[in-house]
């Protein structure tokens, strides 16, 4: 996952960030890498990089980031479980599967509302016809309904033995914790998140002091301490925005801030992560 950021100038300066997923393979030799964006109604960037931004253009891309990722060589067995635009980072792993002749046993279960709707799927239905040992099923939602992974045995009969990826919805991703972890075998899975998974919100949030800033901010328990900064003008540090790059870590002078997806208080002095904590009390930072 890479995070990509654009800085525009509408009144004062604002900068956006929003992390995606390589779908180029990264054993390539011509130096390109691709993401496949797609443009939602509430992100700014996304819209932005599918229709205003021009040839040419410098992008800012920060490192990649996470662990959702193909090992070299790849296990004997694969299973692939996607949905929507979930299928993205698979796309890479795929990719380079092919480029390692590493296609040994792959099963790939993919949702989406119908065919038509399924990205990348010339790629994919080719991928079916050339390589004997990937097998592609295509679960078209709007007719055949979701996936039950309760009853995933009837799909994929070996599923405990396979080392799998998932990558979709977040109820999809939540049902696929629960049932590898029931089995027993939660170390057999990966995923990869478009979003914060956030506990229950507790408490009533705070005032946040921004110590250096010389600015505070009054936030609720949900929303983030770099939310609450960057309203109140504060030049926050950012990355991916999903806790994952650790790009916006600062210390804690004072106070107590939680977790959004653990609901794990930090005591003071210790360094938090702003894009994935909130207030619990009022608190102050050392930014």
């Amino acid at each position: 996952m890479i995070t990509c950021s654009w800085r525009t100038r509408c009144g004062p300066p604002v900068s956006c960030a929003a992390s995606y997923s390589l779908t180029s393979s990264p054993v390539k030799s011509d130096r390109v890498i691709t993401i496949t964006v797609k443009a939602m109604p509430e992100g700014f960037l996304s819209t932005h990089l599918v229709g205003g931004v021009a040839p040419g253009t410098i992008v800012r891309l920060a490192a990649p980031q996470g662990n959702f990722v193909m090992p070299d060589p790849a296990p004997a067995s694969v299973l692939f479980i996607t949905a929507g635009s979930g299928i993205t980072p698979v796309m890479s792993m795929l990719r380079t599967l092919v480029r390692r002749d590493q296609i040994t046993d792959v099963v790939h279960l993919h949702s989406a509302p119908t065919e038509s709707d399924v990205m990348f799927g010339t790629e994919l239905f080719e991928l079916l016809r050339n390589q004997p040992s990937y097998q592609l099923r295509l679960r078209t939602t709007r007719s055949q309904g979701r996936l039950d992974l309760s009853q995933l045995g009837n799909e994929v009969h070996d599923w405990r033995e396979r080392q799998t990826w998932a990558c979709g919805p977040e109820g999809m991703l939540n049902d696929a914790e629960r049932v590898w972890s029931g089995a027993g075998i939660a170390e057999r899975l990966h995923l990869e998140r478009f979003a914060v998974s956030r506990a229950a919100v507790h408490g009533q949030g705070g005032t946040v002091e921004f110590a250096r800033s010389g600015k505070r901010a009054v936030a609720d328990a949900a929303t983030s301490l770099m939310d609450a900064g960057e309203n109140a003008g504060v030049q926050m540090p950012f990355g991916c925005r999903m806790g994952i790059c650790q790009s916006c870590v600062v210390s804690l002078v004072d106070g107590h801030v939680r977790d959004l997806r653990t609901g794990v208080e930090h005591e003071p002095g210790t360094r938090v992560q702003t894009c994935i904590s909130a207030a619990s009390g009022d608190c102050v930072l050392d930014i």
